[in-house]
């Protein structure tokens, strides 16, 4: 029956990595496997689904209300 070893290393400078083979003797041929790590791949999204979610999160406000709490916020700092 074939045998197998997993270990788990890291890669050093110059993206190399070391291993050693306790059961393996000097002049042995081994097969190496390499498994990178998933990487989850960063969702690319416009600019129009980053502002209707803004909206969704945030509802709209018309121009009165914001001018109105604006007027709010500047009488504030004369008090």
């Amino acid at each position: 029956m074939q045998s197998a070893l997993r270990i788990t290393t890291k890669v050093l400078p110059g993206n190399k990595i070391e291993i050693e083979i306790p059961e393996a003797e000097i002049g042995d041929s081994v097969d190496v496997f390499v498994i990178l790590p998933e990487k989850a791949e960063p969702k690319h999204r416009s600019v129009l689904d980053i502002i209707e979610e803004s909206r969704r999160r945030h509802p709209s406000r018309t121009a009165e209300d914001i001018d109105r709490q604006l007027q709010e916020e500047r009488l504030s700092w004369d008090s």
